[in-house]
């Protein structure tokens, strides 16, 4: 089991000679998983504190959502908004991957064929977003969970253009392109115009996509797992909840100046 962040504070922040910039994933991280995704609603307690952390550090939200979706639900000026998996960003410069554009007519044909796919499919949600489809199964029966699994795999073959993530609860369908959280992050890094050993990155997150991020982050700065069980992950520290993670922001504004 990895040590909890709240008791490492501290050490997670580093030496006074590197400053944090902080990473943070939406849901699952900054709320909790919800049956439906627009469900997923941030508490004002915890938009009040990433305000005031916003104001003493640099911050950005990656989100596998919609960028205009993430951003209106954050809400919190100043911060960097990361949409579907950084694909889409919005900070001191914009950014959208042009292969990733080029495939739009590929993702709306392989939309509207797996929602073809889907509809006899009990509890199934497809949700498309700019540059990714979700097809959700937390509300699937199990025994017809092969049958959307199928249905994803059969698209994906046809489609070959785009690759296949698994994450909680869900299929993603995303532009087979070398592109993720991680290389976004970097990205980010690059463009706010921050030294690397001069800033020391801590990235949130709780799903299998934010790996990317945390391998990517992790020669020189922290990766903390949200989730309330032990699982593989590259991440150094764990929080169980979006719980703790409010209590951890709190903590982390309380010491950085």
């Amino acid at each position: 089991m990895l040590p909890s962040a709240l008791d490492h504070v501290q050490e997670i922040v580093g030496a006074g000679d590197c400053s944090p910039v902080i990473f943070l994933d939406y849901d699952g991280t900054l709320t909790p998983i919800v049956t439906k995704p627009d469900q997923a609603v941030l508490a004002e307690s915890t938009r009040a504190i990433l305000r005031t952390l916003a104001a003493k550090l640099p911050v950005a939200v990656l989100s596998g959502r919609e960028l205009e979706d993430v951003r209106d639900r954050v809400d919190v000026e100043g911060i960097v908004y990361a949409g579907s998996h950084g694909f889409d960003i919005a900070g001191p410069r914009s950014l959208q991957r042009q292969e990733a554009t080029d495939l739009l007519p590929t993702l709306d044909a392989a939309e509207k064929e797996l929602r073809e796919k889907l509809a006899s499919v009990p509890g199934a949600l497809v949700e498309r977003k700019r540059f990714s489809i979700a097809a959700h199964h937390r509300n699937v029966n199990e025994s017809d969970s092969p049958k959307l699994e199928a249905a994803v795999s059969e698209v994906v073959a046809r489609y070959r253009e785009l690759r296949r993530m698994e994450g909680k609860k869900v299929y993603e369908l995303l532009p087979s392109i070398d592109w993720d959280k991680g290389k976004a992050a970097r990205w980010l890094l690059e463009n706010l115009g921050l030294k690397p050993r001069k800033v020391r990155p801590i990235y949130i997150g709780d799903d299998r996509t934010d790996e990317d991020a945390f391998r990517a982050l992790e020669q020189h700065g922290v990766g903390i797992l949200v989730s309330e069980g032990a699982r593989p992950t590259a991440a150094k520290y764990s929080l169980k909840d979006p719980s703790e993670v409010e209590r951890f922001l709190r903590k982390l504004v309380a010491i950085v100046n």
